[in-house]
């Protein structure tokens, strides 16, 4: 399988902090591939470098062959890199159909003059995009909600709206940064459910920051360890688990 996103030798400082010394991070193309690692490992610093929002040091990012070092937050974006966040970053005055709508909005078809005008070709590609979107609210459980306001959403279908959101936007890319946080047992059940669907019917590479371990070797492909901004290990669910320096830096001896 060939690998969709490779990052080499990434450093990041941040004043006198060396956040990652010459990290590395490979997803293959409809892969889950999880960053686990102790608090201030630099998994969140990681993907920042990934979406952009992180300038490191030195270092490459390159998605499907393409480099993408020194290109902006939105280029990346347009690229097929989208991003979640560990706190949740959605319109909460919006309803859950207009929220989804704004990832759609990505890959509108027509100018500035066109929504000014409402011309044709904006009535057909709003018609689209909020198809679009109804297809992405149904795919994460969410289409009876369509016309709720984000606000009135309990936490759970906030965090799933989100990741909808991310997904209407046409991701090649999917950088999830702890989204399973906050969520109950049987919230974080279906998520991993959700996300196993994201890589077998839609093909979309994951990169998935989480701190929850039964969540990670459920559904990871392959998994990165990074120990004080460095790669301590990678290798499959089974190898992370039975590798020694991972048990006594993270996992812990049980």
């Amino acid at each position: 399988m060939a690998d969709l996103l490779e990052v080499r030798n990434v450093s990041v400082r941040f004043g006198g902090v060396q956040a990652l010394s010459e990290a590395a991070l490979t997803v293959r193309q409809g892969d889950i591939t999880s960053l686990i690692g102790p608090n201030g490992a630099g998994k969140t610093t990681l993907l920042g470098v990934v979406s952009g929002a992180v300038t490191p040091t030195g270092g490459t990012v390159r998605l499907a062959g393409q480099d993408l070092s020194g290109l902006p937050i939105h280029l990346r974006a347009q690229a097929g890199v989208v991003r979640t966040f560990q706190n949740l970053e959605i319109f909460s005055n919006m309803t859950a159909l207009e929220n989804v709508m704004t990832g759609a909005h990505m890959k509108a078809g027509y100018s500035m003059l066109d929504s000014l005008l409402h011309t044709p070709r904006f009535t057909r590609e709003e018609k689209r995009l909020r198809e679009l979107a109804m297809e992405k609210l149904e795919f994460v459980g969410l289409a009876e909600r369509r016309d709720a306001l984000a606000s009135d959403l309990p936490y759970g279908e906030q965090r799933l709206l989100e990741l909808a959101r991310a997904m209407a936007s046409g991701p090649r890319l999917l950088l999830l940064d702890e989204p399973a946080a906050g969520m109950n047992n049987k919230e974080t059940a279906g998520l991993g459910t959700i996300i196993r669907r994201i890589r077998d019917e839609l093909h979309i590479g994951v990169a998935l920051v989480e701190h929850d371990m039964e969540l990670v070797m459920d559904i990871s492909d392959r998994i990165t360890v990074l120990h004080f901004g460095s790669v301590l290990a990678e290798g499959t669910p089974k190898e992370i688990q039975d590798n020694p320096d991972v048990v006594a830096a993270y996992l812990g001896e049980d």
